[in-house]
């Protein structure tokens, strides 16, 4: 993608504009051979033809349609990102001087923490990445990197210009990706839930339909994956969602899931209905901080006035929270799903108690200005289908 020349790429939606060369040309300051010439170039990068040449002009063909479509999108989100971080008076102008070796060192370095390591990463001198770095500043007239410790960081300007620039190149990468191969790539956010049956089974059924599809599973909590949706980096995240979800994502129920308290077959509170102070008398296992599943468990002692358990073990680890409890008096709350070897085998029980189940739901979490390939909209389609149902 770093090879594509952003200036060439503006001229793509002037051609189909204007439907002919020579009046894009002029359009876009330079003459008809070079505007050819670039068009060339570009056809060969995206290995397809772009537009049709007939007699009283030129006009997108279908794959070029669809990479213009994309290419605007990712045009778009670069523009919005620096327009909105920079200081600059002629912002609009100074916007058209951006390069993709200007984005690849912004991203390469919040990416790497220093200037030497970033340098690697995009296959440069360390004064030609810094010098990159420098001038995207200057093109902003706004400090975007600041010193910490022996390393850099972005400063708050430069992560909001990093995020427009991820989403910017996800939207040109995919177009890359989507022209050649059709779109073959499709990366995953999965949260605790969705690694345990949904997820298995959508995959499966996916690479049989589209075996030479390129999956990326990320795995994380939502506070972790959230912030790789928004900049592009996952397309999907799948998992539990948000009562009050941010306006610039999309939540898709997908089933109801039941959370109850587990517990090893040979726990105290194994053959009685246990009270609220019978469930505080023994350590919890609880979700990490600030997270929904965490939130539902503190609810079921406070919305009692009953004080909370000891939780010495904060943890999101599915597999840790199984060997944890099938070893020791711990409790947790959490989908039987997700323990359902354990309590096939009858290491792991249902502990009664005067707290029903509770309920949540899981579903697919996207940005509301997502615009699928193909393959991303199959995955969505086989998510729904591999749901479970209720009764």
């Amino acid at each position: 993608m770093y090879q594509l020349n952003l200036r060439h790429l503006r001229m793509l939606e002037t051609i189909a504009t204007r439907g002919t060369l020579s009046m894009a040309a002029r359009d876009a300051g330079i003459s008809q051979p070079a505007l050819t010439q670039a068009l060339a170039k570009m056809e060969a990068s995206f290995g397809v033809q772009l537009f049709e040449r007939a007699p009283k002009g030129v006009e997108p063909t279908s794959a070029g349609g669809r990479v213009l479509r994309r290419v605007n999108r990712g045009i778009a989100h670069i523009d919005r990102a620096f327009h909105r971080t920079s200081a600059g008076a002629q912002k609009e102008e100074l916007g058209r001087y951006l390069t993709t070796v200007h984005l690849r060192g912004l991203l390469e370095l919040a990416e790497a923490g220093s200037y030497m390591r970033g340098a690697e990463l995009a296959g440069v001198s360390v004064p030609a990445f810094h010098r990159s770095v420098r001038e995207l500043e200057q093109l902003c007239d706004a400090a975007l990197v600041e010193r910490r410790g022996r390393g850099v960081g972005l400063t708050p300007t430069g992560v909001k210009l990093s995020r427009g620039f991820m989403l910017g190149v996800a939207e040109l990468t995919a177009a890359l990706d989507e022209a050649a191969h059709g779109g073959r790539r499709l990366a995953i956010g999965a949260m605790a839930l969705s690694r345990s049956l949904l997820l298995p089974a959508t995959l499966a059924e996916l690479l049989r339909q589209s075996p030479d599809a390129q999956v990326d599973v990320v795995e994380g909590s939502y506070l972790e994956l959230v912030e790789l949706l928004r900049s592009g980096r996952i397309d999907v995240l799948v998992g539990a969602l948000r009562d009050h979800p941010p306006r610039d994502l999309h939540q898709e129920a997908l089933f109801a899931d039941r959370l109850t308290i587990i517990g090893r077959a040979a726990h105290p509170l194994a053959d009685e209905t246990a009270s609220l102070e019978r469930l505080a008398a023994y350590p919890w296992i609880v979700a990490r901080r600030a997270s929904g599943l965490l939130d539902r468990w503190q609810s079921l002692f406070d919305d009692a006035n009953a004080p909370r358990p000891t939780a010495p073990i904060h943890c999101g680890s599915v597999a840790l929270i199984r060997g944890v409890l099938v070893r020791s008096d711990f409790l947790t709350l959490i989908s039987p799903d997700q323990v359902a070897a354990e309590m096939a085998s009858g290491s792991l029980i249902r502990i009664k108690s005067v707290i029903p189940d509770t309920e949540r739901v899981i579903g697919a979490i996207t940005r509301r200005d997502w615009y699928p390939t193909p393959l991303q909209e199959s995955f969505v389609k086989l998510l729904k289908l591999n749901a479970p149902r209720k009764g």
